[in-house]
């Protein structure tokens, strides 16, 4: 920088990123040594196994916000309550669909849609997805294969059709919230 200041001001930026970065890492690292002691251990691994951009932290937030996701009744109660459904708009024979409700619980509606992002990419079993699904039972293992390829694929077509990138986002995140539902019961039965 040209000026003394200025250099002592991005200096001061620099500095503040960087331990920012290391609190990150300190409180994501206390999330994943806690969310190994809780009930919902084995629900917590298996939301992780082949799900694309459902890390550790991920499904920490769904299972702490929601807990036990099979208590809801259907994958459409669990996208309703996250807000992840549209809105209707109803007149005489008219139907139209709106925005998102937004309803119910925002922090998981969020991390869901950060998560979406991430089936973007094509459909792959990655070292880290690999060793997730290690100790996994096969059928959900399966279950989330069948997501991946899914939610990718989807993704590509809403795109392709000229679809907002934000709406393609909630579009997968409201599907991802289904398989998620779908894991949690087959965790519920093999248990």
């Amino acid at each position: 920088m040209p000026h003394p200041a200025q250099q002592i001001t991005i200096q001061e930026y620099i500095d503040t990123v960087q331990d920012d970065k290391k609190r990150v890492e300190r409180i994501s690292e206390q999330i994943r040594q806690l969310s190994g002691e809780t009930q919902l251990n084995d629900l917590n691994k298996s939301l992780q196994s082949l799900l694309r951009g459902v890390s550790d932290i991920v499904s920490a937030v769904v299972i702490s916000e929601l807990g036990d996701l099979t208590r809801f009744d259907s994958p459409a109660n669990l996208m309703a309550y996250l807000g992840l459904v549209p809105s209707q708009h109803n007149s005489g024979d008219k139907k139209r669909s709106g925005n998102i409700t937004k309803t119910g619980n925002g922090h998981v509606r969020r991390a869901l849609i950060e998560a979406a992002q991430a089936y973007r990419l094509p459909a792959r079993k990655s070292r880290a997805i690999k060793k997730r699904n290690e100790g996994l039972p096969k059928e959900i293992c399966n279950i989330a294969w069948k997501a991946q390829v899914r939610l990718c694929n989807r993704y590509k077509q809403l795109i392709c059709r000229g679809k907002n990138a934000n709406l393609v986002k909630t579009a997968i995140a409201r599907e991802l919230a289904g398989f998620m539902w779908s894991i949690a019961h087959t965790v519920s039965r093999l248990a």
